[in-house]
């Protein structure tokens, strides 16, 4: 697996579905402008999975609050998807999820992210944040057992928007509101100071 920092992040087309209709030709370009947090989660009807999308759901807000996209993806069909979404959520299922889930059926859009598990044919639990000109700006890919932070996403997006708007760096564990740093060595010493 090679990093996507830093790099354009691996454009597709594919068929999503959002709520209750299936969206052709689904593109991350439809979001130029506004930054993009892009995970991968291995399976519909599974267990942790439902978590993690609703985790998101619950969230959905403070993303679009940032000018953020939110958009999931599996190697499920997009049949399935629009299956799980009709599912409640006491019964395993996703009801209410209402940002896109994208099908990556023949593995494509996995592969390119790095995250697909060829042996098991499913992809790992990959998050990208993407920044408003589609650049991969942060990346974290979790083993199949271990499920995501959402608040943990937030707090990077924060940082980036946060870097964007003054220049300086997020130092270990920062928070929006917390002191930053200017990128020098006089920063550092005034951030420990």
């Amino acid at each position: 697996m090679s990093t996507l920092m830093g790099n354009p992040a691996p454009q597709f087309k594919a068929k999503a579905v959002q709520i209750d209709r299936i969206l052709e030709d689904f593109s991350l370009n439809d979001f130029h402008g506004k930054y993009v947090i892009f995970f991968f989660y291995p399976l519909d009807f599974t267990f942790v999975c439902p978590t993690e999308l609703h985790a998101f759901q619950e969230k959905l807000e403070e993303f679009e609050k940032r000018n953020a996209q939110v958009v999931g993806c599996s190697v499920d069909s997009w049949y399935s998807h629009y299956a799980w979404l009709s599912v409640p959520k006491n019964k395993g299922g996703i009801q209410g999820v209402e940002y896109p889930i994208v099908s990556d059926l023949n593995k494509s859009i996995a592969k390119d992210y790095g995250v697909l598990k060829e042996d098991d044919g499913i992809a790992f639990r990959g998050l990208y944040l993407i920044d408003k000109q589609g650049v991969v700006r942060h990346q974290l890919i979790n083993d199949l057992p271990l499920g995501r932070s959402v608040d943990e996403a937030i707090r990077m997006l924060d940082a980036l928007i946060f870097h964007e708007k003054h220049g300086e760096v997020c130092p270990a564990n920062w928070t929006a509101g917390e002191k930053a740093m200017e990128p020098t060595q006089e920063g550092l010493k005034n951030y420990y100071s």
